[in-house]
């Protein structure tokens, strides 16, 4: 069965390229023209993967993701953003909103393609790890619970807080302004996390929380 893909774009130009192309490589494709829209189909038809583009009406890409971040299913969806915005702040903005990879415009769509099926291919590994080293049902609860313990005792209670936030999909200044922190402050603690998880980026931190039993 081919893996389902969403692709969010108000231009019927862009949303018809990047779907036909994607079609012709053998997977299966859905659309919306806006972030609301999006969401909605993302609970209904559950993609493997959304690429989406940032500014759209109604609803742009930064908060499509933090949305599609927030909801525990959904927190592992590859993401990829796609915007003529090149400035870095921008490129910034979308890592911190949850998106695996930010793609800028123009950009060939062999890239795109590359990109997808490294994306989904890492994504599958993943979950079939996960499935592969789940012990009976006693067992994993016992495991999950020593290997909570174990990483809880290597973080502080500020450095907590944080990685919960974090897995909500919430930007720095977010955070900052729950826990009454800078964002630079809060970006120190993040980097603390992707130190002593030995994680590269924040989706990684991410999965690595999920896996161990760190967050709620």
């Amino acid at each position: 069965m081919p893996l389902t893909i969403l692709v969010v774009d108000d231009d019927p130009g862009t949303r018809l390229s990047i779907s036909d192309y994607l079609e012709l490589s053998g997977y299966s494709v859905i659309v919306a023209n806006d972030g609301l829209e999006a969401l909605t189909k993302v609970e209904e038809c559950r993609p493997d993967l959304l690429v989406t583009d940032i500014v759209m009406p109604r609803m742009n890409g930064y908060e499509l993701v933090r949305q599609v971040r927030q909801k525990p299913e959904f927190r592992l969806l590859p993401v990829i953003l796609l915007t003529a915005r090149t400035k870095t702040q921008e490129r910034i903005l979308g890592y911190q909103s949850g998106c695996d990879l930010y793609l800028p415009k123009p950009f060939e769509l062999e890239e795109l393609g590359a990109a997808i099926r490294n994306l989904l291919a890492r994504s599958q590994i993943i979950q079939s790890a996960f499935r592969a080293s789940e012990p009976e049902e006693e067992n994993h609860s016992q495991l999950n619970h020593t290997q909570q313990s174990q990483w809880l005792l290597e973080l502080t209670p500020r450095e907590r807080e944080v990685l919960e936030l974090l897995t909500h999909g919430l930007s720095n200044a977010d955070m900052g302004q729950k826990l009454h922190l800078s964002p630079r402050t809060v970006e120190k603690y993040v980097s603390s996390l992707l130190r002593k998880t030995a994680t590269s980026n924040r989706a990684e931190l991410v999965r690595f929380a999920m896996k161990h039993g760190l967050v709620e």
